[in-house]
């Protein structure tokens, strides 16, 4: 694997192409803003971007192989993204890579098909000050936030939030309007980790926050691998022990 964990930050990149508006928030893609964030906080970080425009969505099944941690953040064209590469990214996740589902990334086919649910929500886009609130403040992926992170102005996500009950609860937030929402949520699948983190609307320069970059860059060292394990479903006809004895 080496020293430097190799990293991805995948996005369809579509709002920064189509909306003045978003495009003057993130002029090189929101991609490539959380990249750049990585790329300050951890130097041990080998970090790349892919889109969905790219042949094979930028993640053919050699480069999946290469990654370590993929980021996926998603929102009008959840259905555009191929089933094949749904299927070569849960492969890789169950194997042992770490992935990290970005705001309305929880719609996207791969989120849902890793919790085996709707993950659908409530939400209203008002600009309204998100705080998010640390509710397990020993967990790596919190390290260096104090006592919550508040946002100006963010799009709402609201409960019931429908997901697995996670395995771990990093983050909880609160909105100007009264909602709350699980909204730092960690998994496990086969041997990989799975970090769902809500923040990050398109419209709003979420990813430019430094307690964000700091948040996801602890994301991705939390999600490292800690291993591969290639599920092949072999038929074992020797036995290790005589067996009738």
């Amino acid at each position: 694997m080496g020293d430097r964990l190799r990293v991805v930050v995948w996005n369809e990149f579509q709002h920064e192409q189509e909306s003045d508006c978003v495009r003057a928030v993130y002029p090189n893609g929101i991609h490539n803003a959380i990249a750049e964030g990585l790329r300050e906080l951890d130097e041990g970080l080998d970090v790349g971007t892919a889109t969905l425009q790219e042949p094979e969505h930028g993640l053919s099944v050699e480069r999946l192989a290469e990654t370590d941690v993929l980021l996926w953040w998603g929102h009008k064209a959840h259905e555009q993204v191929s089933d094949a590469l749904v299927d070569a990214v849960q492969r890789r996740a169950l194997e042992g890579m770490g992935l990290i589902v970005l705001h309305s990334g929880h719609y996207s086919k791969i989120f849902k098909r890793l919790m085996g649910t709707s993950c659908s929500l409530t939400w209203r886009e008002a600009g309204e000050r998100e705080r998010l609130w640390v509710c397990n403040p020993g967990h790596p992926i919190a390290a260096g936030i104090e006592t919550f992170i508040e946002l100006e102005n963010e799009e709402m996500y609201g409960e019931p939030f429908g997901v697995p009950t996670p395995d771990e609860q990093v983050f909880i937030s609160w909105f100007e309007g009264g909602e709350v929402f699980r909204s730092g949520n960690c998994y496990t699948r086969g041997n990989g980790k799975i970090f769902y983190f809500r923040p990050g609307h398109e419209s709003y320069p979420t990813y430019y926050d430094t307690s964000i970059k700091r948040v996801l860059a602890n994301a991705v060292r939390w999600a490292a691998p800690q291993g591969r394990w290639v599920d092949s479903c072999p038929n074992v006809t020797e036995s290790r022990e005589r067996i009738g004895d």
